[in-house]
């Protein structure tokens, strides 16, 4: 089965088996913003619901 390309581009799964998802507010206007913000893109954890269709998703 073929990985769904959108998921693909917006969700990562660690080695764990968590799926973490981009965080917003880090595409434009970045020079405003602290260091801290932008620094760690990839570090919402979802829900267990929703981590396990994205799984699905993925493979």
């Amino acid at each position: 089965m073929k990985t769904h390309s959108w998921a693909g581009k917006r969700f990562k799964v660690t080695r764990t088996g968590k799926v973490l998802c981009k965080k917003s507010c880090n595409n434009h206007l970045l020079t405003n913003k602290w260091k801290n913000n932008k620094k760690f893109a990839y570090g919402k954890k979802l829900t267990p619901q929703v981590a396990k269709t994205v799984k699905w998703l993925l493979h």
